[in-house]
């Protein structure tokens, strides 16, 4: 599966779609959504499953100028006065280091990089009508159906914390060919 691949599993699902246009329409700057929302899809696919319910649409962006936590909620408020039936989780990543005890982040996309699994630390973001795609960490483990910890989380503190997802998220449950290396 190509990025193209990816893409397509993305872009042949209108409810992803819609997503996306909606989070588009809020003008929020240096917007991607990621995790769950393109890697279940693209498990599902390879799995030949159907589209897993979101259990939560994880948009990043990055604005320092306004780190506040109360943007999220106003950005959380305008997106399910859209679409209410989403299960929206709208972080500015500008702040998000300080939760994860990292050095700041330069942008959505270096928040992202730090994701616990490098098949999640994956995302999507639409210009100009077209998807884009971003994977920190390559496609490998996201189309090889594998989890791995991300280099943020290859660590003795981080293995545990990725274990205790797989298990509590159900995944194996979901995606029986799923590997772990972890």
């Amino acid at each position: 599966m190509s990025v193209q691949d990816v893409v397509g599993v993305i872009e042949s699902d209108p409810g992803a779609m819609r997503v996306l246009r909606a989070t588009a329409d809020l003008g929020l700057p240096d917007w991607w959504i990621g995790a769950g929302f393109v890697r279940n899809r693209v498990w599902d696919a390879i799995s030949n499953l159907p589209v897993s319910p979101e259990r939560d649409v994880d948009v990043a962006y990055f604005d320092p100028e306004k780190p506040d936590p109360r943007e999220d909620a106003r950005a959380e408020a305008r997106a399910l006065a859209t679409m209410p039936e989403v299960p929206w989780e709208i972080r500015n990543q500008a702040r998000m280091h300080l939760r994860n005890g990292d050095e700041p982040y330069m942008s959505a996309l270096d928040a992202i990089s730090h994701w616990p699994e490098t098949a999640t630390c994956i995302a999507v973001t639409l210009r100009d009508d077209s998807v884009h795609l971003v994977s920190c960490h390559g496609m490998d483990d996201l189309v090889g159906m594998v989890v791995r910890p991300s280099p943020a989380f290859d660590n003795a503190a981080g293995r545990p914390k990725v274990q205790r997802r797989v298990q509590t998220k159900g995944w194996l449950d979901r995606w029986a060919g799923l590997r772990l290396e972890i």
